[in-house]
């Protein structure tokens, strides 16, 4: 059996627990829905165990060891911070990591009704992470860079795709390939703001979940979230709110919101279709983001 072949059960990861961290093995222990390079158990009410499951190497769980406690106290919504470590085995040849639990639904199973609120929160968050990075930050990869890096992507996702109004798309994308890069010092940036990576409660943002593509970089990649994660019209209200995007920065966010978009389009698609990591619903809000795009500020 290979590594990718190893099923992840409650009993596995309670032996685990038993082998590395026994004060922590006989609390409840229940699976969370999701999840695809990783596997989510929950751990008592305060806690989780974050498995390695089909990413290819330990590096975003290591990234999220070394730099989420660095982060977490003086970001202003709650975000899982790294309490334990679990070292590869012979019972499992992976890492694992025991986090803080982060109380609330996720966005892709849930809504903002209180979308002026919400706007503000993941400004406030946003312009709180979106600091000057340390040089020993992880660089960015194939998030954190300028738009036109990601062209390839882009058509990739959207022939899959090909929606309707392909031209208007690619409209807003060509401008944001052609908009100025950013010209500040890498910033700390989430690079993976999507609807299963924020949770809601009481109509609003009350977190944000894997960390396991941060890296120092252009801030845009984290701005698209204005049209991914929030509803119609509140893109103006997070601007303002943001106060630090220039006109190139939110042309940027757009196209990056737009290929996001796409990317959620596509994985309801897969999902639609049977196929491994696919998510039915992801489809629809992606479709909505999308529209919500192509309307602009």
């Amino acid at each position: 059996m290979t590594d990718s072949e190893i099923v992840i059960t409650a009993g596995l990861v309670r032996d685990l627990l038993r082998e590395q961290h026994p004060d922590l093995a006989e609390l409840a222990l229940r699976e969370v829905a999701g999840g695809w390079g990783n596997q989510m158990w929950r751990l008592g009410d305060e806690l989780a165990v974050r498995v390695q499951r089909m990413d290819p190497t330990p590096d975003p769980q290591l990234k999220e060891r070394r730099w989420l406690p660095v982060l977490a106290p003086r970001l202003p919504l709650p975000v899982p911070t790294p309490v334990r470590c679990g070292e590869p085995s012979a019972r499992f040849p992976k890492h694992w990591t025991v986090m803080t639990w982060v109380h609330g639904e996720p966005l892709d199973h849930g809504a903002i009704s209180r979308g002026a609120h919400a706007a503000d929160t993941l400004a406030g968050f946003l312009r709180a992470l979106h600091v000057q990075a340390p040089a020993q930050a992880p660089t960015a990869g194939d998030r954190g860079v300028h738009p036109r890096s990601c062209t390839d992507g882009f058509e990739t996702f959207v022939q899959a795709v090909a929606p309707d109004d392909a031209a208007d798309v690619r409209a807003v994308w060509d401008d944001a390939v052609a908009a100025r890069a950013w010209e500040g010092p890498p910033v700390w940036v989430h690079g993976d703001l999507h609807p299963a990576n924020v949770l809601v409660a009481e109509g609003t943002l009350s977190g944000v979940v894997d960390f396991g593509d941060m890296c120092a970089g252009d801030p845009a990649w984290d701005l698209a979230a204005a049209w991914v994660l929030l509803p119609e019209g509140a893109a103006a209200r997070f601007f303002e709110a943001y106060a630090r995007a220039d006109e190139a920065a939110i042309r940027r966010a757009r196209g990056l919101a737009a290929l996001k978009s796409l990317f959620l389009m596509l994985m309801g698609r897969n999902g639609d279709r049977g196929r491994p990591g696919g998510k039915p619903h992801w489809g629809p809000a992606g479709r909505a983001a999308l529209d919500r795009v192509l309307k602009g500020v």
